[in-house]
């Protein structure tokens, strides 16, 4: 009897054991799987405050909350099964679906940086909300398409990056990164537009060293919206390009990949630096083709009827 508990309870520590390397390998494949999605979500966390400009303070957090409640629905209930059944009957279809929200990227960044430069370029201001109910409503609902296109793109990047997984893992796995971007995504978010208003009560405190913290919170946060809108839109075009040229591989195309290899090979020679100078080179590079992309999409988006009285319009 003795023997069989002995046993029993060696078969329970076993299990354990691999249970708990199962957590941990999920966990590792998650952040790896977040992390290839970088790009779009630095310039999701750059978007979504533009929502909440203009409101009063008490109602920032509660349509953060929304929005972020309609985010997670989008990935966990719509992109998620869509994309989990794809790549077990159709993976090659997700190699092309991932190379379509590449060009879009590209697209999205060089417009930015075309309407950054371009002389003729309306100065953008970010979109004030009414207090009225209804627009608040329609504002909400517009946030939350914007975040599906967004979210589809993460969802389907970090997909890629599982994709050799069992079905079930690859689900665990799309399902904690929906969970965990969602949450940093909007956490940062809150944090951003909560932080004119805690600078303006260190303000008000009347203590010096606290007044001046909060004088540098208030004067911080339009300076932090646009570092985060020119890191985005960099990501946007480097994450694009990337995307576009290991699809291309994927898909029999070697040209692309093979060029940039070629270039970033001398580098990776260079003792000490090489590493960090071959990522510099292949983001670079990357970032090239992304933005001669999405320049072409430009220009064949600007041939569309009707396309370039819409965009003066915006």
């Amino acid at each position: 009897m003795a023997g069989g508990l002995v046993g029993l309870l060696d078969d329970v520590a076993a299990l354990a054991k691999l249970a708990a390397a199962s957590i941990d390998d999920v966990g590792a494949a998650a952040a790896r799987a977040s992390a290839k999605a970088a790009g779009v979500v630095i310039d999701d966390t750059a978007v979504t405050p533009a929502y909440v400009q203009g409101l009063a303070a008490e109602r920032e957090l509660p349509i953060i909350k929304r929005i972020a409640t309609g985010s997670l629905k989008n990935k966990v209930l719509f992109i998620l099964p869509a994309a989990l059944l794809l790549s077990q009957f159709a993976p090659v279809l997700v190699e092309i679906i991932l190379m379509c929200g590449g060009a879009y990227l590209c697209y999205e960044g060089a417009e930015k940086v075309h309407h950054r430069f371009s002389k003729h370029a309306p100065d953008v201001e970010l979109p004030a909300v009414a207090l009225d109910p209804d627009q608040e409503e329609k504002t909400i609902k517009s946030a939350i398409r914007t975040d599906f296109i967004l979210s589809g793109e993460i969802m389907v990047i970090a997909l890629k990056e599982v994709i050799d997984e069992g079905f079930v893992s690859r689900a665990v796995i799309m399902l904690v990164v929906a969970v965990v971007i969602t949450a940093i995504v909007y956490g940062i978010v809150a944090l951003i537009v909560k932080m004119d208003d805690v600078g303006l009560r260190l303000v008000e405190s009347g203590r010096p060293t606290a007044a001046k913290i909060g004088r540098g919170l208030v004067t911080g946060m339009p300076k932090l919206l646009a570092v985060l809108s020119v890191v985005g839109t960099a990501a946007m075009i480097w994450v694009g390009g990337h995307i576009l040229v290991a699809g291309a591989y994927e898909l029999g195309w070697h040209g692309p990949h093979d060029l940039i290899h070629a270039i970033e090979e001398p580098v990776h020679d260079l003792a000490g630096v090489g590493g960090v100078l071959g990522w510099f080179v292949n983001t670079a590079a990357s970032a090239a083709v992304g933005l001669m992309v999405g320049f072409a999409i430009i220009a064949i988006m600007s041939k569309v009827p009707g396309r370039k009285s819409s965009a003066a319009a915006h």
